[in-house]
């Protein structure tokens, strides 16, 4: 674990001494906190706490507004992780002067320390621009249900430990990343790497290559959910996923016996 600040510099050295950096999503203070005092390199404030933490049926509904109260919070917990806000829906879409307006907001109000835009690779301009503007940017690409079928891959298979790229798409990936890089992306968030062309991203660019869901130790450095991490909401009551304990069973049985005490007449603990 860093005892000092961690910088985009840090984590670049990371990679070049082949040490793996570790980022956790997080959307509240008291998670952020506790990831931060554990030690994770990044804090990744993710558009997925609309589904994930409001119940909304699709991330596309968060707004810019909302995106900055969520960075707010993680930031007050954050004093030594990198902290990472992603862009929502829209902006980015609406051109790059959009773009540059929410991501000064993001790092003016919001306190983010780089911004992440999903489908970077098709607004190269808005990259450029950003980054001119002096903001970090850790983009994000990869293989999505439609690059997926365009190389006639399915979709699921892209999730297996053992699927494979083909040559192919593994070449129009690396060429993605590159020219990423060369617009000024000072990170790459690479969705559905997978080991083949993960291992030949990371090769081919000098920029730590980041994965969560469908990534690998063949990448630089791994995401993952803070909220799947600890097992925490009413789905992991009853799965059978494994993951690094249950925070929801642990709050089942822990409501059910502050029940329990209330309607016995004890007095209730905390």
């Amino acid at each position: 674990m860093m005892a000092d600040k961690v910088t985009l510099p840090a984590l670049l050295q990371m990679k070049r001494e082949g040490r793996k950096c570790a980022g956790v999503v997080a959307w509240d203070y008291q998670i952020a906190r506790i990831a931060d005092r554990a030690g994770v390199d990044f804090v990744s404030v993710g558009d997925s706490v609309g589904v994930n933490l409001w119940g909304h049926d699709n991330p596309l509904e968060v707004t810019l507004d909302e995106m900055l109260v969520v960075c707010k919070a993680v930031r007050r917990g954050v004093s030594r992780a990198l902290v990472s806000c992603d862009f929502p829906f829209g902006p980015l879409q609406e051109g790059t002067d959009s773009a540059l307006r929410a991501a000064i907001r993001l790092v003016k109000e919001g306190g983010a320390d780089i911004v992440k835009l999903d489908g970077a690779s098709e607004f190269p301009d808005a990259v450029r621009a950003l980054v001119r503007a002096g903001i970090p940017v850790f983009a994000q690409f990869g293989l999505t249900p439609q690059t997926a079928m365009r190389y006639g891959i399915p979709y699921s298979a892209q999730n297996a430990p053992g699927a494979l790229a083909t040559p192919e798409m593994t070449a129009k990936l690396v060429e993605e990343a590159k020219r990423l890089e060369e617009a000024g992306a000072s990170l790459l968030d690479f969705t559905n790497s997978g080991p083949v062309a993960g291992a030949a991203v990371v090769s081919a660019v000098q920029i730590p290559v980041i994965g969560g869901f469908g990534g690998g130790p063949w990448l630089d450095g791994r995401v993952r959910l803070a909220h799947t991490a600890i097992g925490y909401g009413e789905k992991w009551i009853d799965s059978a996923t494994e993951t690094y304990t249950n925070t929801a069973q642990a709050s089942l049985a822990a409501f059910t016996a502050l029940i329990g005490d209330v309607r016995a007449g004890r007095q209730i603990k905390g």
